[in-house]
């Protein structure tokens, strides 16, 4: 399966997929294209090394829908079956989301659906939570709502502060990413309703 990735930042969790693919930890998926919304951004950089395509199809003076037609085509003309968004921050609608049903991932630095949205990991010092951690999960027309994949849960340490928090959840999810790729691309995720299981 060709899995396209979108960027917008560092891309630490692109380089984790990069890695396990390296490692032949990613098959059947294949990292075919990465598409940031930003140039210039160290995702680009990345992709690069590995070999792997890398466009910027900027936002910025589109309106959304094109926008969304213009990753579209991209994302069609690399072949691309299934999209992870690996630090992407942009919204997508479902004038983008209905053409990959079910086939379409997002990692989010929380326990979802607790602190959705920006800064997750300094909501969750700000609440005092004791857990949080990483969810892995299919996207829908929602705001980090759609039906959950997987999650793994990073204690809150007393002294933590949204930066020393985050980096312990983005250890879990490089660990966790490449593995939902790697089930989705082999057809072992299924779901009815919000329910997902892994076979």
């Amino acid at each position: 399966m060709n899995i396209g990735v979108l960027v917008s930042g560092q891309g630490t969790n692109l380089q984790a997929l990069i890695d396990a693919q390296a490692r032949g930890e990613l098959a059947p998926a294949t990292l075919a294209l990465v598409i940031s919304n930003k140039p210039g951004v160290p995702a680009l950089s990345r992709a690069q090394a590995a070999g792997i395509p890398a466009v910027v199809v900027e936002h910025r003076g589109r309106d959304r829908v094109a926008f969304e037609d213009a990753l579209l085509a991209e994302l069609a003309r690399h072949g691309v079956e299934a999209v992870v968004l690996a630090g992407f921050m942009r919204v997508l609608t479902s004038h983008f989301l209905d053409r990959y049903p079910l086939r379409i991932v997002n990692t989010h630095p929380s326990l979802l659906p607790a602190f959705p949205g920006v800064d997750a990991s300094a909501q969750a010092v700000a609440h005092g939570v004791k857990l949080s951690g990483v969810t892995v999960h299919f996207v829908d027309a929602s705001l980090d709502g759609g039906p959950i994949i997987a999650q793994v849960a990073v204690p809150v340490r007393p002294d933590d502060d949204a930066a020393s928090l985050h980096a312990r959840i983005q250890r879990e999810e490089h660990r966790v990413l490449p593995e939902v790729v790697r089930r989705l691309a082999a057809g072992q995720l299924s779901c009815q309703g919000r329910l997902v299981r892994a076979e």
